[in-house]
Protein backbone atom coordinates (compact mmCIF):
# COMPACT_ATOMS: atom_id res chain seq x y z
CA UNK A 1 0.00 0.00 0.00
CA UNK A 2 2.63 2.60 -1.60
CA UNK A 3 1.68 6.29 -0.96
CA UNK A 4 3.11 8.04 -3.91
CA UNK A 5 4.34 11.60 -2.89
CA UNK A 6 4.37 14.22 -6.29
CA UNK A 7 6.71 16.80 -5.85
CA UNK A 8 6.17 19.39 -9.00
CA UNK A 9 6.90 22.21 -9.56
CA UNK A 10 4.13 25.30 -10.37
CA UNK A 11 2.58 25.69 -13.44
CA UNK A 12 3.22 22.02 -14.71
CA UNK A 13 1.20 19.33 -15.93
CA UNK A 14 0.57 17.97 -11.91
CA UNK A 15 -2.53 18.16 -12.05
CA UNK A 16 -2.89 15.84 -15.28
CA UNK A 17 -0.79 13.34 -13.60
CA UNK A 18 -3.34 13.61 -10.79
CA UNK A 19 -6.01 13.27 -12.89
CA UNK A 20 -4.71 10.18 -14.81
CA UNK A 21 -4.14 8.71 -11.29
CA UNK A 22 -7.56 9.05 -9.87
CA UNK A 23 -8.85 7.33 -13.37
CA UNK A 24 -6.79 4.13 -12.01
CA UNK A 25 -9.54 1.40 -10.06
CA UNK A 26 -6.37 1.17 -7.37
CA UNK A 27 -5.59 4.47 -6.22
CA UNK A 28 -6.93 7.39 -3.62
CA UNK A 29 -5.67 10.66 -5.18
CA UNK A 30 -5.24 14.07 -2.20
CA UNK A 31 -4.93 17.02 -3.84
CA UNK A 32 -2.27 19.74 -2.53
CA UNK A 33 -2.87 18.54 1.46
CA UNK A 34 -0.13 21.99 2.52
CA UNK A 35 -1.49 24.28 0.41
CA UNK A 36 -3.42 25.96 3.11
CA UNK A 37 -0.53 25.35 5.99
CA UNK A 38 1.94 27.09 2.96
CA UNK A 39 0.00 29.88 2.82
CA UNK A 40 -0.90 30.26 6.61
CA UNK A 41 3.01 30.41 7.12
CA UNK A 42 3.91 32.63 4.76
CA UNK A 43 0.95 35.06 4.05
CA UNK A 44 0.74 34.99 0.69
CA UNK A 45 -1.86 35.97 -1.57
CA UNK A 46 -3.36 33.56 -3.31
CA UNK A 47 -5.99 33.94 -5.44
CA UNK A 48 -8.69 32.44 -3.44
CA UNK A 49 -6.61 32.56 -0.37
CA UNK A 50 -9.53 32.80 2.44
CA UNK A 51 -11.51 30.33 0.91
CA UNK A 52 -8.47 27.90 0.80
CA UNK A 53 -7.48 28.53 4.54
CA UNK A 54 -10.83 27.90 5.59
CA UNK A 55 -11.62 24.96 3.79
CA UNK A 56 -8.36 22.58 4.93
CA UNK A 57 -5.81 21.87 7.82
CA UNK A 58 -3.29 24.04 8.44
CA UNK A 59 -1.64 22.67 10.94
CA UNK A 60 1.50 20.38 10.04
CA UNK A 61 1.32 17.38 11.86
CA UNK A 62 -2.00 16.95 11.76
CA UNK A 63 -1.70 17.19 7.71
CA UNK A 64 1.06 14.34 7.76
CA UNK A 65 -1.15 12.28 10.02
CA UNK A 66 -4.07 12.71 7.77
CA UNK A 67 -2.07 11.56 4.85
CA UNK A 68 -1.02 8.61 6.57
CA UNK A 69 -4.07 7.32 7.84
CA UNK A 70 -5.50 6.87 4.08
CA UNK A 71 -3.72 3.67 3.84
CA UNK A 72 -5.81 1.01 3.39
CA UNK A 73 -8.66 2.92 2.02
CA UNK A 74 -6.98 2.58 -1.50
CA UNK A 75 -4.18 0.15 -3.21
CA UNK A 76 -1.92 3.23 -3.73
CA UNK A 77 -2.83 6.98 -2.08
CA UNK A 78 -1.13 9.26 -4.72
CA UNK A 79 -0.54 12.52 -2.89
CA UNK A 80 -0.22 15.84 -5.17
CA UNK A 81 2.42 17.84 -3.74
CA UNK A 82 4.39 21.28 -4.70
CA UNK A 83 8.00 21.04 -3.60
CA UNK A 84 7.94 25.12 -2.27
CA UNK A 85 5.01 23.83 0.11
CA UNK A 86 7.10 21.49 1.88
CA UNK A 87 8.53 23.57 4.59
CA UNK A 88 9.55 22.59 7.35
CA UNK A 89 13.10 20.91 7.95
CA UNK A 90 11.88 17.90 9.54
CA UNK A 91 10.44 16.00 6.57
CA UNK A 92 11.26 11.82 7.67
CA UNK A 93 7.80 11.26 6.74
CA UNK A 94 8.76 11.31 3.17
CA UNK A 95 11.51 8.34 4.35
CA UNK A 96 7.98 6.17 4.35
CA UNK A 97 7.17 7.58 0.90
CA UNK A 98 7.70 6.84 -2.80
CA UNK A 99 8.73 10.07 -3.57
CA UNK A 100 8.10 11.11 -7.56
CA UNK A 101 9.47 14.56 -8.65
CA UNK A 102 7.81 15.93 -11.59
CA UNK A 103 10.05 19.00 -13.03
CA UNK A 104 9.80 21.63 -15.79
CA UNK A 105 11.79 24.04 -17.72
CA UNK A 106 12.04 27.20 -15.44
CA UNK A 107 11.69 29.66 -18.41
CA UNK A 108 8.02 28.02 -19.00
CA UNK A 109 7.40 27.99 -15.53
CA UNK A 110 7.91 31.83 -14.89
CA UNK A 111 5.97 32.86 -17.93
CA UNK A 112 3.11 30.65 -17.17
CA UNK A 113 3.21 31.82 -13.18
CA UNK A 114 3.69 35.30 -14.37
CA UNK A 115 0.14 35.33 -15.94
CA UNK A 116 -1.56 34.59 -12.36
CA UNK A 117 1.30 36.01 -9.93
CA UNK A 118 2.69 39.37 -10.45
CA UNK A 119 6.72 38.63 -10.33
CA UNK A 120 7.60 35.11 -9.31
CA UNK A 121 10.49 35.03 -6.95
CA UNK A 122 12.94 32.15 -7.00
CA UNK A 123 11.74 30.46 -4.41
CA UNK A 124 7.70 30.61 -6.01
CA UNK A 125 8.77 28.43 -8.84
CA UNK A 126 9.75 25.38 -7.29
CA UNK A 127 13.39 23.91 -8.76
CA UNK A 128 15.37 25.02 -5.87
CA UNK A 129 13.36 23.05 -3.27
CA UNK A 130 12.76 20.19 -5.60
CA UNK A 131 16.60 19.23 -6.09
CA UNK A 132 17.31 20.05 -2.23
CA UNK A 133 14.53 17.63 -1.42
CA UNK A 134 16.29 15.18 -4.22
CA UNK A 135 19.78 15.34 -2.37
CA UNK A 136 17.65 14.78 0.81
CA UNK A 137 15.69 11.76 -0.63
CA UNK A 138 15.93 10.72 -4.00
CA UNK A 139 12.98 9.10 -6.39
CA UNK A 140 11.65 8.84 -9.66
CA UNK A 141 11.94 12.07 -11.65
CA UNK A 142 9.66 13.45 -14.79
CA UNK A 143 10.40 16.10 -16.86
CA UNK A 144 7.20 17.00 -18.32
CA UNK A 145 7.83 18.11 -21.71
CA UNK A 146 9.27 14.59 -21.91
CA UNK A 147 6.27 13.24 -21.14
CA UNK A 148 3.99 14.99 -23.65
CA UNK A 149 6.44 13.93 -26.54
CA UNK A 150 5.31 10.32 -25.92
CA UNK A 151 2.65 10.04 -22.46
CA UNK A 152 2.08 6.75 -23.02
CA UNK A 153 5.73 5.12 -22.54
CA UNK A 154 6.75 8.01 -20.39
CA UNK A 155 3.85 6.39 -18.41
CA UNK A 156 4.29 3.09 -18.78
CA UNK A 157 8.11 3.26 -17.46
CA UNK A 158 6.99 5.54 -14.28
CA UNK A 159 4.39 3.13 -13.15
CA UNK A 160 7.28 0.41 -14.04
CA UNK A 161 9.98 2.42 -12.16
CA UNK A 162 7.38 2.98 -9.14
CA UNK A 163 6.33 -0.76 -8.79
CA UNK A 164 3.05 -0.14 -9.42
CA UNK A 165 0.74 -1.64 -12.93
CA UNK A 166 0.30 0.48 -15.68
CA UNK A 167 -3.63 0.77 -16.57
CA UNK A 168 -4.92 1.60 -19.75
CA UNK A 169 -7.66 4.05 -17.70
CA UNK A 170 -4.71 6.61 -17.35
CA UNK A 171 -4.32 7.91 -20.45
CA UNK A 172 -7.79 9.42 -20.48
CA UNK A 173 -10.50 11.02 -18.11
CA UNK A 174 -13.63 12.49 -18.09
CA UNK A 175 -13.83 16.79 -18.78
CA UNK A 176 -14.63 18.49 -16.18
CA UNK A 177 -13.82 18.88 -11.82
CA UNK A 178 -12.86 15.64 -10.28
CA UNK A 179 -14.60 15.69 -6.34
CA UNK A 180 -10.65 15.19 -5.15
CA UNK A 181 -9.85 18.92 -6.69
CA UNK A 182 -9.17 21.74 -3.51
CA UNK A 183 -11.23 24.70 -3.66
CA UNK A 184 -8.71 26.46 -5.39
CA UNK A 185 -9.05 24.51 -8.70
CA UNK A 186 -11.69 27.31 -9.97
CA UNK A 187 -8.66 29.84 -10.40
CA UNK A 188 -5.98 27.38 -11.34
CA UNK A 189 -7.08 24.02 -13.37
CA UNK A 190 -8.62 25.62 -16.20
CA UNK A 191 -7.07 23.66 -18.96
CA UNK A 192 -6.76 20.61 -17.24
CA UNK A 193 -10.99 20.70 -16.61
CA UNK A 194 -11.01 21.29 -20.49
CA UNK A 195 -8.87 18.48 -21.01
CA UNK A 196 -9.47 14.44 -21.72
CA UNK A 197 -5.88 13.70 -21.32
CA UNK A 198 -2.02 14.60 -21.85
CA UNK A 199 -2.06 16.90 -25.18
CA UNK A 200 0.69 19.22 -25.14
CA UNK A 201 0.03 23.63 -25.23
CA UNK A 202 0.21 25.70 -27.92
CA UNK A 203 3.00 27.37 -27.13
CA UNK A 204 3.54 30.98 -27.46
CA UNK A 205 6.35 32.73 -27.45
CA UNK A 206 6.60 34.63 -23.98
CA UNK A 207 9.32 37.32 -23.97
CA UNK A 208 10.41 37.33 -20.01
CA UNK A 209 11.46 40.95 -18.83
CA UNK A 210 15.01 41.27 -17.33
CA UNK A 211 13.74 40.51 -14.04
CA UNK A 212 11.75 36.99 -14.74
CA UNK A 213 14.67 36.42 -17.28
CA UNK A 214 17.29 36.11 -14.65
CA UNK A 215 14.49 34.49 -12.10
CA UNK A 216 14.32 31.42 -14.89
CA UNK A 217 17.87 31.42 -15.40
CA UNK A 218 19.23 31.28 -11.45
CA UNK A 219 16.56 27.93 -11.70
CA UNK A 220 18.06 26.52 -14.66
CA UNK A 221 21.19 24.72 -12.50
CA UNK A 222 18.75 23.25 -10.53
CA UNK A 223 16.80 21.82 -12.98
CA UNK A 224 19.57 20.68 -14.99
CA UNK A 225 20.40 18.79 -11.84
CA UNK A 226 17.22 16.51 -11.92
CA UNK A 227 16.71 16.52 -15.38
CA UNK A 228 19.93 14.33 -15.80
CA UNK A 229 17.58 11.63 -13.99
CA UNK A 230 14.69 12.25 -15.40
CA UNK A 231 12.97 9.37 -17.72
CA UNK A 232 13.68 10.26 -21.71
CA UNK A 233 10.85 9.08 -23.98
CA UNK A 234 13.06 8.18 -26.41
CA UNK A 235 14.94 5.54 -23.58
CA UNK A 236 11.48 4.85 -22.69
CA UNK A 237 10.69 0.82 -22.23
CA UNK A 238 7.63 -0.92 -23.64
CA UNK A 239 5.97 -3.12 -21.08
CA UNK A 240 2.78 -4.78 -21.09
CA UNK A 241 -0.27 -2.89 -19.65
CA UNK A 242 -2.91 -4.11 -17.68
CA UNK A 243 -6.52 -3.50 -19.34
Amino acid sequence: MPIINLISSPRNISTAIMYSFASRPDTLVMDEPFYGYYLDQTGLDHPGRDEILESMDCNWETIVKNINDQKGKADIIFVKNMAHHLLKDNLSFMDGWINLYLIRDPKQIVASFSQVIDMPLLKDIGSQQQAALFRRAPGIVVDSNELLKDPNLVLLEMCSRLGIPFYDQMMQWQSGPIKEDGVWSKYWYKNVHASTGFKAQNKKKRELNKELADVAGRALPYFNELFKHAIKADHATKIQPKK
